[in-house]
C-alpha cells in the first residue's frame, strides 16, 4: 500500500472502531504518514482508548502524539537490543499494541489480545448411530421439519398448503407446497419434479414456457432438498410450476471484531503425500513468526490470531486405489506426527482449530466427529491448539464461522449444470441457499443416519469456509462471506483426469474487524 491508501485504511479503521478524529488529529497523522505507518498509530490510539477510565469518541493531536512517542521510544530499544548495546538511560515502556516499526523489526501486535474463542456447536460426542433404516427416516423427517420451519419464517412461503390438502384443491387453484425433492427429470423441453412432505406426495411440472427465471431454479434443485412450489392445480394431480422458493438465508448483518485481528483459513494440508509442497508450507509457517514475506504481509502476520483449517490435515491411508506409491509417509500416526510438527513452531499465542476431512483418521460419513485423540498424542500439551468436527460453528472475536470440509460439493458439481470445480464459491452458494451442507444421499458424499441432522444450517454464519476441492474461490452472498481456501497439495493424477487444476500455496486471510480477505502466495519469491 502507498501513502494514501494507508492513510485511507487509517481513517476507515477508526470510523469502524466507532471514533472520530479531530482535524488537528488528521492533519498530524497526515504529517507522520511519510516516516510512520499511520494505520499503525490509529490502531495503538484505539487500543488505548478502550481502555481509558474516562470514555471519549474523539481522537485528538495530542493523544497522537504520545502514541508516536511511545512508538519511537519502542523503536530506539528494539534497536538497541539488536545491535547487543542496550543502553541504561533508554526508555523501556512496555507496548500494549506492539506493531510492525520496520521491515527489521517484528512485533507480534495479537500476542498481547486475549484469544475470543468459542465452539458454538459441535456433533462430536453427541453422535450415536447403528445405521439402522429407522435411523434414516428419523434424519430426514428431522431435516424436513427443520427446513420447513426456515422456509415458513419467509412471507412468500408462510402460507403454504399441506400436499395432501393442495391436491384436494379445485382446478386452477393458485397456492403453495412446500416438498423434499425426491427425483427430477427432463421430458420435451420440460422439468418434472417429484416432491413429498411427512405425509403425502406430488408431481410438479416446469413448463417449456415458464418464465426464465423458474427454469434456471430448477435446475439448481438439489436432490433430496426441501423447497416451496408455488403452482397451480390442474384437472389431474399435477401441478404447474410458477415459481420456485429456496429456504435462503436473510440478508447478514456481519458481526465484526473490535480491534484489528486477522484469521487465517486453509484446509488440504495433506502431509504424507508426494504433492505436499513442504517447501511453501515451510513459508507459511516462517510468516507466521514473521520471518517471511514483503513488509506488507509481516504487517498482516503481526495481527493473526486464529488459524482454521478445514481438513485433510494429512493424506491418510487406504483412501484410494495404489495411493501407497503417492505416500512420503505410509503410517497414519506418523503423518500426524509430522504435521504436528509443522504447528507446534507456529507461535503459542495463535489459535490454531482443526477439522477432519476426508483423508483423515475420523469416520468418513457426516457429520464427522473430531479426529480421534490416538492419532493427535502430540497436541495434548498445546493448549492452542483445538480438535473440533465437521461441520463446526465457532465464534472468534464475536465473528460466527461455520466450517465444513466441503465434501458435497463433489456432489453438486456433478449435479448441477454451470457449476465447477474452476468456482467452488458458486457451489456453497447454493448451500446457503438450501440451508443445508449435503443435501444429496446416495452420491459421492456418505452421510449417518443420526437422529438429529447436523448439516442444517439453522444459524447463519458471518463466514462459511470450506476446503476439499483444492482450488482457492470467494465470494460474498448476502452479507455471508464465502470462502474455500484451496489448499497445500499439487496436481495428483486424479486431479488431472477430473481436470481440476488446484491453486496450492495461496492463503486467504480476514481482518475480522474490517471483514476484508487479502490472498497470500507462498509459491512467489517475496
Amino acid at each position: 500500500m502507498n501513502e494514501s491508501e494507508r492513510l485511507q485504511k487509517a481513517i476507515e479503521a477508526t470510523i469502524t472502531a466507532g471514533y472520530q478524529i479531530s482535524t488537528e488529529a488528521f492533519n498530524y497523522l497526515l504529517q507522520c504518514s511519510k516516516e510512520t505507518d499511520p494505520l499503525t498509530i490509529i490502531n495503538m490510539a484505539i487500543h488505548e482508548m478502550k481502555n481509558l477510565k474516562e470514555k471519549t469518541f474523539f481522537i485528538e493531536k495530542l493523544f497522537l502524539e504520545n502514541m508516536v512517542k511511545q512508538l519511537t521510544q519502542t523503536h530506539q530499544a528494539a534497536q538497541a537490543v539488536q545491535n547487543g548495546k542496550t543502553q541504561e538511560n533508554t526508555t523501556k515502556q512496555p507496548l500494549k499494541s506492539p506493531v510492525i516499526i520496520n521491515e527489521n523489526t517484528f512485533y507480534p501486535y495479537a500476542k498481547h489480545i486475549p484469544s475470543e474463542l468459542k465452539i458454538l456447536e459441535d456433533a462430536t460426542g453427541k453422535l450415536t448411530s447403528n445405521g439402522t433404516l429407522e435411523e434414516y427416516t428419523t434424519l430426514f423427517q428431522d431435516r424436513y421439519k427443520r427446513i420447513e420451519k426456515i422456509l415458513r419464517q419467509r412471507i412468500d412461503a408462510r402460507t403454504a398448503t399441506p400436499i395432501r390438502e393442495a391436491l384436494k384443491s379445485q382446478p386452477k387453484t393458485k397456492l403453495k407446497i412446500i416438498g423434499m425433492l425426491t427425483e427430477k427429470r427432463d421430458a420435451k423441453q420440460q422439468t418434472i419434479l417429484a416432491v413429498e412432505d411427512l405425509n403425502s406426495s406430488a408431481t410438479v411440472l416446469v413448463p417449456n414456457n415458464a418464465p426464465d427465471e423458474v427454469k434456471k431454479k430448477a435446475l439448481q434443485i438439489l436432490p433430496d432438498q426441501i423447497i416451496c412450489l408455488a403452482v397451480t392445480k390442474t384437472r389431474t394431480n399435477l401441478f404447474l410450476a410458477e415459481d420456485i422458493i429456496f429456504p435462503d438465508v436473510e440478508r447478514k448483518i456481519q458481526q465484526r471484531a473490535q480491534e484489528s485481528v486477522y484469521a487465517v483459513l486453509t484446509s488440504d494440508i495433506h502431509v504424507g503425500s508426494t504433492k505436499f509442497n513442504k517447501e511453501a508450507f515451510k513459508k507459511f509457517i516462517l510468516w507466521f513468526k514473521g520471518k517471511y514475506g514483503t513488509s506488507e504481509m509481516k504487517e498482516i502476520a503481526s495481527r493473526v490470531k486464529y488459524l482454521l483449517v478445514a481438513g485433510d490435515i494429512v493424506d491418510g491411508v487406504g483412501i484410494y486405489p495404489e495411493q501407497q506409491r503417492e505416500l512420503t509417509i505410509r503410517d497414519v500416526h506418523k503423518q500426524y506426527n509430522h504435521a504436528i510438527k509443522y504447528l507446534e513452531k507456529i507461535p503459542k499465542y495463535i489459535e490454531i482449530i482443526l477439522a477432519p476431512g476426508n483423508h483423515d483418521a475420523s469416520r468418513k460419513a457426516l457429520p464427522q466427529p473430531a479426529i480421534p485423540p490416538d492419532y493427535l498424542t502430540a497436541i495434548n500439551d498445546k493448549t492452542n491448539i483445538h480438535s473440533v468436527g465437521s461441520p463446526c460453528l465457532l465464534s472468534i472475536h464475536g465473528v460466527d464461522i461455520l466450517m465444513d470440509h466441503g465434501r458435497s460439493l463433489d456432489d453438486i458439481i456433478a449435479t448441477i449444470p454451470e457449476m465447477s470445480y474452476d468456482h467452488p464459491e458458486k457451489s456453497m452458494r447454493l448451500l446457503l441457499q438450501g440451508r443445508h451442507l449435503a443435501p444429496v444421499y446416495g452420491g459421492k458424499t456418505m452421510l449417518a443416519p443420526e437422529n438429529r441432522d447436523y448439516l442444517v444450517i439453522d444459524k447463519i454464519p458471518d463466514i462459511l469456509h470450506a476446503g476439499h476441492v483444492h482450488v482457492l474461490g470467494y465470494s460474498k452472498y448476502k452479507g455471508v462471506i464465502i470462502v474455500n481456501s484451496g489448499g497445500w497439495q499439487e496436481q495428483t493424477e486424479y486431479m488431472e483426469k477430473l481436470g481440476l487444476v488446484p491453486t496450492p500455496g495461496k492463503v486467504p486471510v480476514i481482518n475480522l474487524m474490517t471483514m476484508e480477505i487479502t490472498i497470500l502466495d507462498f509459491k512467489t519469491e517475496n
